[in-house]
Formats: C-alpha cells, structure tokens, sequence
C-alpha cells in the first residue's frame, strides 16, 4: 500500500493525466470525422464486423504477413500491453488496498470460504501473476530487438524513402524517429518499473516461483532498500503510463487502438472495385455541372472519406506497403508509406495550432479547411499518376489502410475538376468517348477479329449458354486477338452454345474509371448496362480480367448484376468436364499472375490447373499469387508513358521470368491471363534479349494442347516482336507511315513528359494498322493524333496550330469546346466514332485520296497453327535506306534509360 500522502497525489494527478488523454482522444475523433461521408457501408453487420476485429486483433494475423520474424517481436509488445490493461487496475489496487497478487495473500481475514473456492482464487491469482512476469520480460525483448532492427541493423532501410518521393516537413526533421525513440523509452520505462517494483516485492517478502523474471531480479535488491523500490516502481509504472496518456494521441503508438477501429469499419468489397461517386448525369448547364463537381475527388484532407483519415492513425509505419509497391521498386516518387505518414504528420500539425491544456478545439477541428492541398504535402502529382492501383499496398498492408483510394480520389478530382493529367490520356479519352474504345478505332471494326470464324452475335443466337465478352484488347490488338481466337476455337471444340454482342459491346470503362475520369466511365458503363440487362445473359465469359472486375463487381454500383467468370475459369470447368481434352507438352511453363485476376479478385488455382495438366514443368515466378509483381498496364499506366524512375516495372517483372526460365531446356514459355500483361511484358526492352521466351496466353497453351490431342501438331514458334499498341499509340501523320507495312518493334523509349524551359524532342511512334487494312491504303478512320507538347508532326505539309494551354476536359454534356461541331448527345448513348469527329487537328497527309470510305479489303482466312499458312503477297518492310529517307524520318528508339535524381 502507499502512504496516504502518496495516494492523494496519485489520484490527484491521476485526474489531470485521464482528463487530458480523453481531451487529446476526442480531438483526435474530431479531426476523423471531419472526412466526408463513405458511400460505402460502413456499420452494417455489427456482430460480424465486432467478431471480425476481434480475432484479427487478437491473432495478429495480418502483422506476420510478409515478415514472421519482425511480428513475433511484434506481437510480445502487443499481448503484453492487452494484459497490461488488467496488470495496471490490479496494480493500482494494491496501492490503495492491503492486497498482494503476487504473494496470494491477504493482510485481512477474509470470511469463511469452501475449500473449492479457494482453490480456484489460488488457481487464477497464480496464473495472473506468471503472466504478467513472463509477458513483462517479453515486452522488453520485444521493444529491445525492434529498437536495434530499426537504428542498428541493415533493415533499418525498411524505414526510408526513394530520394524523388515527396515527405512532409516533420519527416524532414526526423520526427519519426524521434518519435520512434520516445514510444520505445516509454515502454522501457513503464514495463521496466514494474518488473522492479515486482523484484523488490519479493526481496521484501520472500521467494515466488512463479513469477521467475521478478525472482531473477529480486538479488538486485536487499530487503533494506526493498520498499523505496517497490514505491518507486509502482509510481514508475504507474505513473508513466498515466503521463503518456496526454502524448498518446499524437504518436504512432495510437495504432494500438486505431488498428482494431480500422478492422472494425473494414470495407466489405474487394480492392478491385472502387467506390462510387455521387454524379448528376442529368446536369444540362454550367452551374449544375460546376455545382456537383465540387464534390468529386479529393483536393485537400477534408475531401477524403473519414475512414482515410482513420488510416493516417492506424498506420504503424512499417513501410509494407512501401516493400510491394511496383512504382517505389522502380525508383518512382509513389511510396504509399509516406502518403500515410504525411497525412498524419499534417493533421498532427493542424492538432498543434491550438495547445492541449487550453481545452479548445483547433479551428480545423472546428470546420475550418485545412490551409494545404494533398499534392503539397501527402505526394506529388508524379506519384499521383504512377500508381498502377495493383492493390498491393492494400493487401499486405498489416491495419487494411487504402492507400490506392486516396490516389484514385486525387486522380478523379485532377481530372474532373482541375482538367490536369498526363497529356497522353487525352487519345485514350478522346477514343473512349467517340469510339468506344481507348484505341479511337472505327467502332464499326469491332468484330473484325472473328473473320473466318463461325462467332454469332446475340441477334443471331439471342438465348446462348455464354456470354463471350470479347473487350478492347482483343478487338482491335493484334497479340490479344490471338487470345479471343484460340478462346472461340475451344469454345467450338467444347461445343458450347456461345455468343458475342459484336457491335453493341464497348468498352467497359476500366481505364477512364481508373485514370480519375468517373463522368466518362459511367457514360460507357451504363451503355453496357443498358445492354445487358436487355440481353439477359446465363453467363458473362471475359478474357479481361479489367472487364471482367468491372462488369461482374462495378457495375453492380449501377444495377448490373451478372455472373462473370475470367476465361480460365470456364476453360477449367470445359476441362475436368472432358469436354476438352488437352495433351502435355514439353515445354517449362511459368505463370505471370494479373493484378486484377489474382489479387482483386482471388482467381490463383484456375490458370494453375490448366498449365499443371498441359506441362509437367510449371516454375514459380518468386512473386506469385497474392504477392504477384505488376505489369505496369493498370490504372491506365498502359495509355501513358511511366514517371520518371530507375527502371520500367514490366522490365523489372520480365526478369524475374528469366531467371525463373533460365535453367530450362527447349520451349520456354511465359502464360498470362491477360491482354495487357502479355502487351507489356512482350514489349518491354528486356524481352530483346530473350528471344527464346515466348508469351502466350493460357487460352493459347490450352488450344495447342487440344490440337496435339487431335494430330494436328503445331510446331513451337519462337518470340515474335510484339505489335502491341502499347508500342504505337501514338502515331504518325505521313504518308509514308499510311502506306509502309509495319515493321518490327524496336525497343521501347518512355515519353517524357516536356520541361517547359527545354522541350525534348521525342520521336514518334508508327500508327498501329488493323488487320482490315493494307499496305498502300489508310485505315479506316484512324484515331486522332497526340502530339507531344512543343514538338511540331514531322512531315506534315500543313502547319500545326501553336499549342495552347490544356483546357479542362469537357464531358459530352457540357457545352463542346469551339473545335468540336458535334452536339451533345444524350449521357445513356456513345455515338461511334466518325471520321470527321476523329481527325479535326489533322492535317491532309499528301498524295491521298480524299475518299471517306475507301473500301476495305477481304481479310484472309484465319490458319490455324498446324496447316501450312496461305501465302499472300506482302509488302516489304522499309529497308535502312528506306528509312531515312524524308518521307520517314523517324529514327531508331533508343533503349530507355533513367533521369539521375536531381
């Protein structure tokens, strides 16, 4: 017990300690809550999110993930601090009351109890005080072994930053480490003066065996000096945990409560599917339009969602997702770490501009706007648009913080609101917006894949067991049509009553939706809607992960309910039916896992099947599954050049595939599931030097095994160069580039994005042809040409007007900018692309002829692998001579090499 004396002061201070916490606890709640309102449910299901807390919290399963080691340390700290809780009540007990937990015994005589019940008291005060020895020593190995980790050891770089990201002032000035050291004192302290006070106890009264750390520590003491240490022990323990009480809401130590909030208001639907934005179709003029698009996106902290700014304080700084995150591995300034680092250090400081002893909210708490945009403290617009919003940062992430939805919002309202983006977007939203398609090719071309193939539209087969979803890629890419025509080959082989909805399908949205544009996204997306619910589909097959996430999880946002299913789940499903019958080759087969196959949507096991039954030797890439690399095509990555870094990420995945198939002999072969996978890994700079891989996908693989089953042997073919659009994007305005037939692709160059005091002059890429048109004859309505900032057409006999100030992107409904004569057309209906709508920038290429529609040649038969090819006549690619003659005057791309950091 202590001295009276000692107990009027200890409740006294004991009062102004707890009243400071709660008051440090409720602005903290104010702060949160100055987030707008989730769209998202947050509080349904209460007994199975408050279960659902509990266990990850209790588990600590999410906290091993990824380092076991570095959690098992963690989570000593963590169970000693949950039964601290107990440790302190019982503890300033026995201050007050002439108890003793540790020697089971008391100073009063209690009344008559049965020997059962004593036995029991006996029983669980024992157990109580071996706990909180045994826990007490843990703690401290804990706290002792993350200390040297993070200051000592060569994974103290887990804690630092690429030089291009963008970091807030008080990280600048050390804060976290400073905060890092106080935390770790504190538990020292507090864990320490309570395992003195324990070890003077025993000194003072006599051995205790099951408490062997105190024992241990009880031959520091004599029982002279016994009590003084017991006392100050108790005020050490005691005390410290009460004086940090009015720090705790402003360290990262707040995680220990914040993390189970997190668990508890966790968002219900995958990380594939983002959140809606409230938006008014209908809006017929300027004012409503300016009205509503106040309310989109993310500008400052307050325009964030509340459970973001949850995230700020449940993060425990532990740079996870910082490990995973494809931009900050390939020297990028995105760190999703220091987006949520940054927050909190901001609202820490909004908190500061009003003392905690005053008792008076700060005026951001008190509605005022925060005086600072994200882009200036949280991260740069450079990061903004170099996420490829994997998901990655949000699966390994240890409290489910959603980093990726803080950028989509900040990409929404730079689009949206402020018209700022990569220049290289508008082609992809000028194509989805007049053609269907982020390509801008003539929409009357989209079923121009299936020539020579018996593919029905749903107005020829209304009522088919499959939906077949054929997507953009393999519409107009050539590398993704090799895809959706192995696909229909199985399907007939399976015979399988299927169909396509040809011209009436269009783009799904995916890219605009990520790229931040959601006006034009639901524009496509309640088109496809409209048109699926017209058709009724059984079952919705799509080749595209992108477009399978969006028509089987987004839409349902806008009343599209459907069943979806990626095309190696159906072709599973044709396989253990027998109604395909595949036969083993010879070839090593690794798999590349899609983002949005995999980690958003959890399909691991079906592709996986597929290729175990087609090779007996099936490596791993070392990141796989979950912990999958990404490609570098998502959140519209692929419509755009990537940010400034050391290296491209589709680089750094594909040598990870070599080295995976660099022990194998013969056929080496790299699966995909996805269009934009097998584009950017086919057409990265690393895939020159290994021409021996080639790159398929699984529907591929699987058709080539049926054909073996069948006699019809193909023979391996070697690499070929990818005609990827993602190489061509941008194209040409020469003649010469109308008429040569294409040639092979070169390495790839990112376009840089123009500094404004030295414009860099970039060649331009060749203008991807479809297969409908040939050599000699311009493509039908080609797309409309995006000319790098301050860089003039190379050949081009008109000259082009100055480039002007980029204004803010105009949807269809608003009034159309002055070089656009269309009217605008009703939000429900996408016009197709005209060829006068397409081109208005354009000068006339010379010596063509001003035809509109030219006709089109016949497309040959498709041959399928095992048959000898038709020969057709082709026209000779440009000979070295050829190219660098006036009417080409593009130059060889040089192979991309990184910006030094400044």
């Amino acid at each position: 017990m202590l001295p009276f004396p000692q107990k009027i002061a200890f409740l006294l201070f004991a009062a102004v300690t707890l009243t400071l916490g709660f008051w440090g606890f409720y602005r903290l709640y104010l702060r949160i809550r100055r987030g707008t309102s989730d769209p998202e449910a947050r509080f349904n299901h209460l007994p199975r999110r408050f279960f659902y807390a509990l266990i990850t919290t209790l588990t600590q399963q999410r906290t091993f993930k990824k380092r076991p080691t570095i959690g098992l340390f963690h989570s000593f700290i963590f169970y000693g601090f949950v039964f601290y809780g107990l440790v302190n009540l019982v503890d300033a007990a026995e201050g007050f009351l002439p108890i003793s937990s540790g020697q089971i015994s008391f100073s009063f005589s209690p009344p008559a109890l049965n020997q059962a019940f004593l036995y029991t008291l006996i029983t669980v005060l024992t157990t109580y005080s071996f706990l909180a020895d045994v826990l007490s020593f843990l703690v401290l190995l804990g706290v002792v072994a993350l200390v040297i980790r993070r200051f000592a050891l060569p994974s103290r770089a887990d804690f630092r930053f690429n030089l291009r990201t963008l970091l807030h002032k008080d990280v600048q000035q050390e804060k976290i480490t400073r905060d890092s050291l106080i935390v770790s004192a504190f538990i020292l302290f507090h864990v320490g003066s309570r395992a003195i006070g324990a070890g003077a106890r025993i000194a003072a009264e006599g051995p205790s065996y099951h408490e062997p750390f105190a024992t241990l520590l009880s031959h520091l003491f004599t029982p002279a000096n016994a009590e003084a240490f017991r006392i100050f022990g108790y005020w050490g323990a005691l005390g410290s945990v009460l004086a940090f009480l009015a720090y705790f809401p402003y360290t990262k130590h707040i995680h220990i409560f914040m993390a189970p909030a997190k668990y508890f208001v966790e968002r219900e639907l995958t990380s594939g599917v983002l959140p809606p934005v409230a938006l008014n179709l209908e809006a017929d003029n300027e004012s409503e339009d300016e009205a509503n698009a106040k309310t989109i996106g993310a500008a400052r902290l307050e325009d964030l969602a509340w459970p973001r700014l949850l995230d700020a304080y449940a993060c425990i700084q532990c740079n996870r997702c910082q490990d995973v995150c494809p931009a900050t591995a390939t020297g990028k300034s995105l760190s999703p770490a220091a987006l949520e680092i940054n927050k909190r250090m901001e609202l820490n400081d909004l908190a500061a501009a009003q003392s905690p002893f005053s008792f008076t909210a700060a005026p951001f708490e008190k509605d005022a706007p925060s005086p600072h945009p994200l882009l200036k403290f949280a991260l740069t617009p450079e990061a903004a648009w170099a996420c490829t919003t994997c998901g990655a940062c949000m699966e390994v992430c240890p409290t489910q913080n959603e980093q990726m939805l803080d950028i989509i919002d900040i990409r929404r309202n730079q689009v949206m609101i402020e018209g700022e983006f990569p220049s290289q977007l508008q082609s992809a939203f000028r194509g989805m917006e007049r053609a269907q398609n982020p390509w801008g090719i003539n929409h009357e071309q989209r079923l121009a894949w299936a020539d020579g193939l018996n593919v029905k539209t749903t107005d020829e087969n209304p009522n088919p067991d499959v939906l077949y979803w054929v997507g953009c890629a393999a519409s107009y890419d050539p590398q993704a049509q090799k895809t959706a025509r192995a696909f229909v080959e199985l399907l007939t082989h399976a015979e399988v009553n299927f169909a396509v909805l040809g011209k009436k399908e269009c783009c799904t949205g995916d890219s605009a939706r990520r790229a931040g544009n959601e006006y034009l996204y639901r524009q496509l997306a309640d088109k496809n809607v409209s048109t699926l619910n017209t058709v009724q589909p059984k079952l919705i097959v799509a080749s595209c992960p992108h477009c399978m996430n969006s028509i089987g999880h987004e839409y349902k946002q806008i009343g599209g309910d459907y069943k979806v299913l990626h095309h190696t789940e159906y072709l599973e499903t044709l396989v253990a039916n027998k109604q395909l019958t595949p036969t083993p080759s010879e070839a090593t087969i690794t798999y590349h896992d899609p983002c949005y196959l995999g980690r958003h949507n959890g399909v691991y096991e079906a592709p996986r099947n597929l290729l175990n039954i087609l090779s007996n030797n099936t490596p791993e890439l070392p990141r796989n599954k979950e912990n999958s690399f990404c490609c570098g095509a998502g959140g519209a990555q692929f419509w755009k050049e990537e940010e400034e870094g050391n290296e491209r990420i589709s680089d750094n995945r594909f040598r990870e595939a070599q080295q995976t198939l660099a022990p194998a002999v013969g056929e080496k072969v790299l699966a995909v599931g996805c269009p934009f996978c097998k584009s950017m890994l086919g057409s990265t700079p690393t895939k020159a030097d290994s021409e021996d891989i080639i790159i398929k996908d699984v529907a591929e693989l699987l058709l080539e095994g049926v054909r073996r089953s069948k006699g019809l042997t193909a023979t391996p073919q070697k690499s070929e160069p990818s005609t990827s659009p993602i190489s061509q994007s941008v194209p040409e305005t020469t003649a010469a580039a109308l008429t040569a037939a294409p040639s092979p692709t070169k390495e790839i160059l990112p376009v840089e994005l123009p500094q404004a005091a030295a414009p860099t002059a970039t060649p331009e890429r060749k203008k991807w042809q479809p297969k409908a048109a040939t050599a000699g004859q311009p493509a039908e309505n080609p797309p409309a040409t995006i000319l790098p900032t301050g860089q003039p057409p190379a050949t081009q006999t008109t000259a082009a007007p100055p480039t002007t100030e980029r204004k803010k992107w105009q949807p269809k409904t608003s009034t159309p900018p002055p070089e656009q004569t269309t009217t605008p057309t009703p939000v429900s209906e996408i016009p197709p692309i005209e060829q006068s709508a397409v081109t208005p920038d354009l000068a006339p290429a010379p010596n063509l002829s001003p035809s509109p529609a030219a006709p089109t040649s016949e497309r040959k038969k498709w041959q399928p692998k095992s048959t000898p090819p038709v020969a057709a006549p082709q026209t000779p690619s440009p000979s070295p001579e050829e190219s660098t003659a006036p009417t080409d005057p593009s130059p060889a791309r040089k192979k991309w090499t990184p910006k030094k950091p400044s």
